[in-house]
């Protein structure tokens, strides 16, 4: 027998973590998450289930197969299906008042003012080599005092960055500049997990390649990823615990079981991280040789 939604018992389990004055705050804000992949579809359903009553959303992808080890809305079921249409359908399924957007063409420059309109706060769940579109959407996010979060999920953990209203901005701390695509990559991977927990258990360095613009994933990033954005929103939206904006970071990494406080002031330009980006490029060129040496 069908049953009607009722919001407050849906997210009645959230009280005493919240409030019910916190829960109907949380209901009348609205989130924009970029990208519906490996990390965004975590995050809007991790934010869906927090209470969160409205979502910008936006993807021009179709889930395949290649996405099955890491994606919430990737199964045989949705292949070749658009993600924006599939994660729509599953964030509805849980709570059919949300107010909801949809951009199924991605981010563009024709559409950015309509995607980050009337929004609270930007989760990036953009693909890591989504560089023009990143760039973008936090330089605007900026330009309107929207605060920005960043998660990577890397190895079997997550590096957050929170870009607020007023503090540096992503710009400043990546210097990406007019860089190469692969000197892009190199700065927002040691620029997003400057502690590099996760590099003590990296099994095929060989899965790494810029060039061909493939980095390997695991489902448990993902899944704690989201938890860490979400826990980051909530926070910000609520008023409530202390946000340490970049270039202060956090990494925590549940295979090494360690969390790691990272302060980088002036970011990629910081003396440590540029001997760390120098040791990164020697590093990527020798992956580069050896890959094609064995092709």
């Amino acid at each position: 027998m069908g049953q009607d939604f009722n919001y407050t018992d849906a997210f009645s389990r959230n009280i005493g973590w919240l409030t019910e004055a916190e829960q109907q705050v949380l209901r009348k804000k609205r989130i924009a998450i970029a990208g519906m992949g490996a990390v965004g579809g975590h995050h809007l359903m991790t934010l869906a289930r927090l209470g969160i009553g409205g979502f910008n959303i936006a993807d021009f992808d179709e889930f395949g197969q290649h996405n099955f080890n890491r994606q919430i809305g990737a199964m045989m079921s949705t292949v070749g299906k658009a993600k924006v249409d599939v994660m729509s359908c599953q964030v509805l399924d849980v709570n059919p008042e949300i107010k909801l957007k949809s951009f199924a063409q991605g981010i563009h420059p024709e559409n950015v003012d309509e995607f980050l309109r009337n929004v609270d706060i930007y989760v990036d769940g953009l693909d890591f080599f989504a560089f023009d579109a990143r760039r973008m959407v936090f330089a605007e996010c900026a330009k309107r005092g929207i605060p920005a979060i960043t998660v990577a999920p890397v190895g079997m953990g997550a590096a957050l960055l929170t870009f607020m209203p007023g503090g540096m901005s992503f710009e400043d701390y990546f210097g990406w500049r007019d860089s190469s695509e692969q000197e892009k990559a190199l700065r927002f991977a040691l620029g997003v997990a400057p502690a590099g927990l996760h590099r003590a258990y990296l099994m095929d360095p060989k899965a790494i390649s810029f060039v061909h613009k493939r980095v390997p994933s695991t489902a448990m990033g993902c899944v704690i990823s989201a938890g860490v954005a979400s826990t980051e929103v909530l926070k910000i939206a609520l008023g409530r615990g202390k946000v340490r904006a970049a270039p202060h970071g956090r990494h925590f990494d549940a295979y090494t079981g360690r969390t790691v406080h990272t302060w980088r002031p002036g970011g990629n330009n910081n003396p440590l991280q540029r001997i760390a980006l120098a040791f990164g490029r020697r590093y990527l060129a020798k992956l580069d040789f050896l890959a094609a040496a064995q092709a």
